[in-house]
């Protein structure tokens, strides 16, 4: 062990230790004093290293002893109680954390997850929600705008939105920033003429994947979308009553939808070889029908942009508008959560409203042949 060696200074006194940096030995100062009744024993700094001299080291004693610095253990806790103040802030990264502990079971957490990551975080992770202005986040946009499309961009502020709200509910924060999202227009859906849906009937007849052929033509008289028929059971099948019974569906709650006739007879020729309705190749849960139905729309001849199944479904919701269904029961039929993405499918509702204008019309308006008619068994 180092023996002590005393300086002129009173308390300070240092050992030789091999050189930090260099080749040799150095000094190591320490300090030695009373405060509040406690003895302390500090290492003040090195020779070399820091620059340490006795004189030095005696001024640093006498801060320690006045209190105008801290001790080493003393210093650390403050340190370490200032970094543990800083990581309970609520910042936008520390609130994220929060956030998605609080909806680990959300759908599209990962695509928020990827989007906060990439775009959020480094614009706004160290900040407080105090601290975020409706500049701040109005510059955040036109960045933004630069790379991405406005459906994008309304997707980011909406996450960054949600955080924040998430935040003024649970922990007290407060926000006065104004979000202006940008105006999306890329409404669209796909839809199928008679001819189109021909020939999609008969590629579906003639397919060699006949599972996947049998999952489409449930989702052509059902509107169901792929994630509710791959995890559809049997235990969720009442042909009594006459409901397929959605549990966990995208738009959240458990949700019943009608059994129609069509879709009654598909499922009655099912095997029931497993839990699931549709299993995949050892019972389980199917996962993969996108390239095999990708096919089938291909042999039909089907536009390259139709999406197999999201096709299907608005095919479904566009034949039912258009023949007078109402928009309230198309909502409740693809169990949307708000009317507003029912509301995409209402320009189709106009022709039917004209039949049924045109049939209003004619009830309340009699021929020429009728009013003779009529006039005739007056006299």
């Amino acid at each position: 062990m180092a023996s002590r060696t005393k300086t002129k200074y009173p308390g300070v006194f240092y050992l030789e230790g091999r050189r930090i940096g260099g080749a040799g030995t150095e000094r190591i100062y320490y300090a030695v004093f009373r405060k509040d009744g406690k003895l302390y024993e500090e290492m003040v700094g090195r020779q070399h290293k820091n620059n340490m001299t006795p004189r030095k080291a005696s001024d640093i004693r006498g801060e320690l002893i006045e209190g105008k610095r801290l001790p080493a253990k003393e210093r650390r806790a403050a340190e370490q109680a200032e970094r543990d103040a800083v990581d309970s802030r609520p910042t936008i990264d520390n609130l994220w954390v929060a956030y998605t502990t609080a909806r680990e079971k959300k759908k599209g957490l990962r695509h928020e997850a990827y989007s906060f990551r990439n775009h959020i975080s480094p614009a706004f992770g160290s900040r407080t929600p105090e601290q975020i202005t409706t500049t701040a986040v109005s510059d955040f946009r036109k960045r933004l705008e630069e790379n991405l499309k406005p459906k994008t961009v309304s997707n980011v502020l909406e996450i960054l939105r949600r955080v924040i709200r998430f935040s003024i509910e649970k922990r007290d924060c407060s926000c006065s920033a104004k979000f202006e999202m940008p105006e999306v227009n890329n409404i669209s859906f796909e839809t199928l003429s008679d001819e189109e849906l021909a020939r999609l009937l008969a590629a579906l007849d003639s397919a060699s994947n006949k599972g996947v052929a049998r999952i489409m033509r449930l989702a052509m008289v059902t509107g169901l979308r792929r994630g509710e028929l791959l995890k559809l059971e049997w235990r969720d099948i009442d042909f009594e009553k006459g409901f397929v019974h959605l549990r966990d569906p995208k738009g959240g709650k458990d949700a019943q939808v009608p059994l129609n006739e069509q879709a009654r007879t598909i499922l009655s020729d099912l095997p029931k070889k497993s839990v699931f309705v549709f299993p995949g190749p050892r019972g389980g849960k199917r996962v993969e029908v996108v390239r095999a139905a990708r096919k089938i729309c291909d042999a039909a001849g089907l536009p390259k942009d139709f999406r197999p199944f999201h096709g299907l479904r608005h095919a479904y919701a566009s034949r039912l508008v258009s023949n007078g269904l109402p928009l309230i029961a198309v909502q409740a039929l693809l169990t949307h959560k708000s009317s507003r993405m029912t509301e995409r499918y209402a320009h189709l509702a106009d022709a039917a409203l004209k039949s049924a204008a045109t049939l209003a019309g004619g009830l309340m308006t009699l021929q020429p042949q009728a009013v003779v008619q009529a006039d005739e068994q007056k006299q």
